[in-house]
């Protein structure tokens, strides 16, 4: 990571009231260079190398989520899966799952509206519309 990545890394943190610490720094680093949703196990494995544990890693993915760096979804398989939240990955989103290896994608060009017609009664409500079905990899080996 750059001197620049970390030193932006570290204001994001920081301005959403965290600390900088290596640990969050590193976990918010792979969620920000990821291109799709990871669970915990992905996010262990990819930062298998440092010197954390699965618990800290645990509890920074809990604290960036807190404080809204990041979302927790559940794509129907009973796993989190964790994505960053930034100006380019905002709003609810439908997302798609592939049956057979598991790779999730989010699908930001179909925003979901449906929110803002909700009745006033709704003080907040959160939308998680997920699509299944066989990626366009895992079609052409089954060919």
């Amino acid at each position: 990571m750059t001197s620049a990545r970390a030193a932006a890394l570290r204001d994001r943190l920081r301005g959403a009231g965290l600390r900088a610490t290596p640990a969050r720094l590193a976990v918010l680093e792979v969620l920000e260079t990821s291109e799709h949703s990871l669970s915990h196990a992905e996010l262990v494995a990819l930062l298998q190398a440092g010197p954390w544990d699965a618990t800290t890693l645990y509890r920074n993915l809990t604290d960036i989520v807190r404080v809204g760096l990041a979302r927790r979804v559940d794509m129907g398989d009973h796993v989190w899966r964790y994505q960053r939240l930034d100006a380019a990955h905002q709003g609810d989103h439908p997302h798609f799952t592939c049956v057979q290896c598991g790779e999730t994608q989010c699908l930001p060009g179909l925003q979901w509206t449906a929110a803002q017609q909700a009745p006033k009664a709704v003080a907040r409500m959160e939308v998680d519309v997920q699509l299944r079905g066989v990626c366009d990899d895992c079609q052409a080996t089954c060919k």
